[in-house]
């Protein structure tokens, strides 16, 4: 895995801030930095303090090359402002599945998520810390109003190169390939529902590069 951390922090280097380039919305926040490194305490005792285990390619990314800043939307959360949820149960009328936020996850049934891009406002981008999607990337909204999606990239450092390597190319959006319709198909949410609707892109944060959107 450090073969891996040292392409990744080389291929950040090569990637230059650009203003209004339209496919790294939010990159005028982070500017194509990572913040400083995060200590192994420092994660030993978030999570001890949450009762988790965060994802091994997680945790290096954040110990061995940044604990904040660049990354996919308005770019990769400091540990201690991200959050846990849990993914709401499926309503009877078959919308979109929501998510909330649990203070105490030792006292959750649920599988949990840890927030850890921003993307504004009631989106989420988070990563799997228990049950079959440990360690994988996915997103959704807090309110239901779009169905969740899942990556098809096996940890977090593979989503992470992945969309360094997208924004090398200046690929459009959509190229990116956040999620996998394969695995959104088997996933317990039910069925793939597909990509956000041109009103709810239109509408969303950085709607002019959702680097998360689904491929058709």
């Amino acid at each position: 895995m450090g073969s891996r951390i040292s392409r990744i922090r080389s291929k950040l280097a090569r990637v230059p801030y650009q203003a209004r380039r339209s496919h790294s919305a939010g990159a005028e926040r982070h500017g194509f930095r990572v913040g400083p490194r995060l200590r192994s305490a420092q994660a030993d005792v978030f999570e001890s303090e949450h009762h988790i285990e965060l994802p091994s390619a997680y945790r290096k990314f954040l110990v061995e090359l940044g604990g904040s800043g660049a990354g996919p939307f308005y770019g990769l959360l400091p540990l201690e402002e991200c959050r846990l949820y849990t993914m709401d149960r499926q309503p009877p009328d078959g919308t979109a599945r929501g998510f909330h936020h649990v203070d105490h996850p030792e006292a959750m049934g649920g599988d949990l998520f840890l927030h850890v891009i921003e993307m504004g406002g009631t989106d989420l981008c988070l990563i799997g810390v228990t049950g079959p999607l440990t360690g994988r990337m996915l997103i959704g909204n807090a309110d239901g109003f779009w169905p969740p999606n899942v990556s098809s990239a096996p940890d977090f450092l593979s989503w992470y190169e992945r969309w360094l390597d997208h924004m090398r190319d200046g690929k459009d959006n959509d190229a990116l390939g956040l999620t996998s319709p394969a695995t959104v198909a088997s996933a317990p949410w039910g069925p793939r529902a597909g990509a956000w609707s041109r009103k709810r892109r239109d509408q969303a944060p950085g709607s002019g590069a959702s680097e998360g959107a689904d491929r058709r």
